[in-house]
Order: C-alpha cells, then structure tokens, then sequence
C-alpha cells in the first residue's frame, strides 16, 4: 500500500468515526491547505519566471527583447495543451459553473492541474491576464475530486468544490473573507446553501497558509491611505456611475475580440497564438503597463508615484506633467480589455479578475487627476486609485462583495467601507442594467447550462431527459383491431402503444387511459374503432432536445406525453408525471 491509498485509507476511517458536520470541518481544512498550497505554487511560480526574465533583459541590456515574451508564453501554451493535456487546457470559470449545474458537481481531474501549467506559461511570459481564475478553477477541481473520492453526497460535493475555490482566492491575497464571498457570489448563485463553517475554515486556511509562506513581494498590499472625507460622496457616485460605464465597454470588446478570434480567423491554434502574440507585442511596446499581470503599475498609482509607468515609453519623452500621464491612463484603461482578450482568445490561459481590477485602479487615478487639473486639489489619489478596483471589478464579474472586501482586507481595514459600497453599487446596478448577466454566463444562463437566481429554473436544469422519457412501450401496426389493442394492454405492464404503419412510419400513440373505460364497456367496443383513439400530436423531439423545451411543451400544452426520438427510432415518451415526480427528487436531494 503505497502513501497516498494509506492517506485515504486514514481519512475513511476517520470518515466513519465523526459525524457529518465534523467530517466536513475537517474536510475544509484538507481542501484548504491542497487548494492554498497550488494557489501558492501558481503565483510563486509566475513572480519568479517574472523576476527572472527581468534580470536577463537587464543583464544582457535587451530593453525590448521582453516585447515577444507574451508570443513565447503563447505558443508554449497552446503547445502544451496540445501535446501533454490533449487539448483540454480547462480554462474559465463558466466551465465550473455549468460542472455544479449539469454534472452534479463533478469536475473533471485535469483541471487540478492544468490550469496550474497553462497559466504559468500564459502569464509568467508576460501574457496580459489574471492567475485569479485559474486559481479558482484548480480549487474546485480539488475540493470535488475530495468529495468524489471520499463519496460524498451532491450537496456536499458542491461545497467542498467552494471551498476549495475559496481558499485558492483567499492564499493569493491573504484576504479570507474575499475567498468567501468569491464563492458566494460567483460559483454558489442559486444554491440553497447553509453549510458555511467549512467555507470559512477553508478560506481561512488558504489565507494562513499564504501568509506565513509568501513574502511582502508577491503579496498585493497596501498602506498609508488617507482618511475618508464625506466631502467627497458626490465624486465617489460619479466614480461608480463611470466605473458602471466602463465596465460595460470592457464586456462588450472583450466579446467581440473573442467573436473576432473565433469567428474569422479560421487559423490552427498555433497561428492564432502568433497573430496574438504579435499584437501584444506592439500593445506593450506602446504601452508597457500591459505586460503581465499589472499588480506593480497598481501599487505605483496607489502610492502616486506614476511617473514610474511613464518609463520606457513615448510618452515620457517630454518629462512627467499631468495632462501626459492623464493622456497615458486614459489609453491603458481603453486598451487593457484588447490585450486581455486577445491573451485569451489566440490560446493563452488566465482570467479577468486582475485584469479589471488594473483597468479599475487607472481609471479611479484618470479620475482623480482629471478632477485635479480642473480645479479639486487635494485629492487623494491613492484612495481614488483603489476604489475604482473595486468599481471595474464589480462592474466586470458581478461580485460586489468580493470586491468591497477585497480592497479593505489587502489595505488592513474598513477606512474605505463607505467608498467603496457607493462605488461597488453604483457600478453594479449600472452594468446590470444593460447587461443582465456577467460576461461568461450571459450564453449559459439563456441556455440554461448554469444556475441562475431563479431557484426553480436551477432546479429544473438538474433533471436530465433520459431521466423523464417512459421507455416501457409496446409497438403495434396501424390496421390492428380494437380487441387486438385490448388483448395487448391486458398482457403487457406498458400503459403506452406506438402505432406504425404498414411502411413502418410513427403515426401516433394510444394509452391505456384512454381505453380503460372501454375495456368495461362492451358497446363502446362496438362503437369505436381503434384509430379513433390514436393520439398523433404533431410534436416530436429527440434525444438531443433540452428539458427545457420540453417544460415549455407542458407548459403550453394539455399533453402529458411527447414522443422522443434517436434519428428514425422511437426510444420513449417524455412524460409530465415522471418530470414532476424527477423535480421533487432533484429538490430533494438539493435541500438534504
């Protein structure tokens, strides 16, 4: 018995001699540290490919030779994928999310280590993305793969899946509570959901763990803010209303970038990689902000020294001013949402967690500055600068709370809570109002492949059609008599007939319900003949169709059977009972 059959052989025991909610906390804690400790190994791993690439250039005195380190990231990306994970790179949050909905909770065992390979080549080199994501996917893919192994109900599958998304989250910030909503808000929508102790152990763990590993320089934090003045409420409105705004420019190009790629460019991946890499090599040289992950542009704005990014580009040509650095912001802001996207798009792994948290501290800086140049000195920039992260990302993944939290736990304190909720909110309500779903579900929920916040539709996406078709049914040729239909219902269980014709086409059905008065009736026997009770309805659907569709028949209908066919085969009928009869397990088994 090698180490790891005795490590589950422990844990079972274990198992067996704790009651549920023990066993969960424990689990928690395991989930945890497995999930804190890849998030750990992710962002360690892309600081220090980072730190040494910087090094080399500087050595070897190549200044723009980094320029074509996102295309080398690139193609050793989609080269991997390729070659070692079998074009299953399993990159995307949208992908766990229709794993909860569509394959109670199971998620693929790839992805606890995929995600962990592509992204660190995607993103050490330089591509323009977020390990935030990719760390979230590894996370869930442990804490369910956890429940699989141990055999752990639906229920408890799901929140151990959280939990280790959670925890992933909680290690890259060392901020527990910001792993803990991240959960909430974005895998656990439409959820039923009471179990949080081991959520908040796991989160607590992943952060633990980060914080006596990582060191301040792989770490996003922040200090010496300035205080809070009421004064400034109207600015913060307009802020959230802006960051609202933006949020929606950056969803709707980062879609059609993707379209873009996907749609007309009919290239191998291979050559999209390079068309990709070549764009990010000329966004760079004119923007070198966009390299990477952007968290030390952040920290330059936050701290306001921003002459620091104007470096090495065109624009410091002249010196530092502030319509200059003005000029630069505004452009990063509109151009960080191309970079994202074509990352993505040509091959690259990663996500728009960090991504809308850079576009979110340029524009809380352009903001605070533009109001500065016109008049309204003393602002505090820093403040601006963060709390527009939280705006972008509110407005971009849908996560209020995620983002409040977020900014007050890596700056260690509530100074900012009142900002940031009028920022948050605002640019929240703003984005939903024209965007009713975050950008990776929008298709999803529509097509009912992920829980949305409507509990009943969740619960109806659960029930599978193989799971509503009567497949007991007996097959009978169109020129049958009446006493041949009765004879065939008296000896058979089946209450349902498919009626062929001679040329063995479907022309209908006859259930037994429709008989059953006739079977006690001798003068209705005489009276009626067998094609007389023939139901032929005009729907029919395959094996393919959604149960959705199939609800929308029943709704629209008086029908309670709908004829399901495999190409020209008739495998059963859909049936009203047994979907009513499959909710009330699916509910079930969501609330035990």
């Amino acid at each position: 018995m090698n180490y790891f059959q005795r490590h589950k052989a422990v844990i079972r025991y274990i198992n067996q001699h704790l009651t549920r909610n023990q066993f969960l906390v424990l689990s928690g804690i395991l989930v945890g540290l497995s999930a804190g400790t890849a998030a750990i190994i992710l962002k360690t791993a892309v600081h220090h490919i980072n730190t040494l690439v910087t090094e080399q250039l500087n050595f070897f005195n190549y200044p723009y030779l980094n320029l074509f380190l996102p295309l080398t990231g690139l193609l050793l990306t989609v080269w991997v994928v390729k070659v070692f994970l079998k074009g299953k790179d399993g990159k995307g949050i949208a992908p766990i999310l229709q794993d909860i909905s569509q394959r109670s909770g199971v998620v693929p065992k790839y992805k606890m280590y995929s995600q962990i390979i592509a992204s660190t080549l995607t993103i050490g080199f330089g591509g323009s993305a977020g390990l935030e994501s990719p760390i979230a996917v590894t996370g869930a893919a442990v804490g369910s793969n956890y429940a699989r192994t141990y055999r752990l109900s639906y229920r408890e599958r799901v929140l151990l899946l959280a939990c280790g998304s959670s925890a992933g989250i909680a290690a890259v910030f060392n901020a527990p509570i910001t792993g803990l909503m991240f959960s909430l808000e974005i895998l656990l929508v439409g959820v039923v959901f009471s179990d949080f102790i081991p959520l908040i152990i796991s989160a607590v763990t992943g952060a633990l763990l980060s914080k006596i590993i990582l060191n301040n320089d792989i770490l996003f934090e922040f200090e010496a803010l300035r205080e809070f003045n009421h004064q400034n409420v109207p600015l913060y409105i307009l802020l959230g209303i802006l960051s609202g705004l933006v949020s929606i420019y950056y969803v709707r190009m980062a879609k059609k970038v993707d379209f873009f790629f996907h749609n007309y460019i009919k290239w191998n991946s291979y050559s999209k990689a390079l068309l990709g890499g070549l764009i990010l090599a000329l966004l760079c040289f004119l923007f070198p902000p966009l390299f990477g992950e952007g968290y030390q542009s952040i920290k330059y704005l936050a701290s306001n020294t921003p002459q620091e990014i104007l470096k090495g580009t065109f624009f410091n040509f002249s010196g530092y001013n502030q319509w200059t650095i003005i000029a630069f912001s505004g452009l990063i802001i509109l151009t960080k949402t191309f970079a994202t996207s074509i990352t993505l798009s040509s091959g690259g792994s990663g996500g728009n967690f960090a991504p809308s948290l850079f576009t979110g501290a340029f524009l809380g800086f352009f903001f605070a500055v533009c109001l500065d140049q016109f008049g309204l000195k003393n602002l505090p920039l820093g403040n601006f600068t963060l709390v527009g992260m939280c705006g972008i990302l509110s407005g971009v993944m849908y996560a209020p709370l995620t983002g409040i939290f977020l900014i007050a736990e890596i700056t260690g304190g509530y100074e900012l809570i009142i900002p940031l909720m009028i920022v948050s909110t605002s640019s929240y309500l703003i984005a939903k109002f024209f965007e009713p779903y975050s950008m990776d579900l929008k298709s999803l929920i529509k097509e009912k492949k992920v829980f949305s916040e409507n509990y009943d539709d969740n619960i109806l996406s659960l029930i599978k059609i193989h799971e509503i078709t009567n497949r007991n049914f007996e097959v009978m040729e169109g020129d049958c008599s009446l006493a041949d239909i009765l004879h065939q219902f008296r000896k058979s269980d089946a209450d349902i007939i498919a009626i062929y014709d001679q040329e063995h086409t479907y022309r209908g059905f006859i259930t037994f319900d429709r008989v059953r008065k006739i079977l006690l009736n001798p003068e209705l026997q005489e009276n009626i003949t067998a094609r007389e009770l023939i139901l032929s309805n005009e729907i029919k659907l395959n094996l393919k169709s959604s149960v959705v569709e199939i609800i929308d028949i029943f709704d629209k209908t008086n029908i309670q059977l709908i004829p399901i066919f495999d190409g020209e085969d008739l495998e059963g009928f859909a049936s009203r009972t047994m979907l009513l009869a499959a909710y009330r397990n699916k509910l079930k088994l969501t609330i035990s």
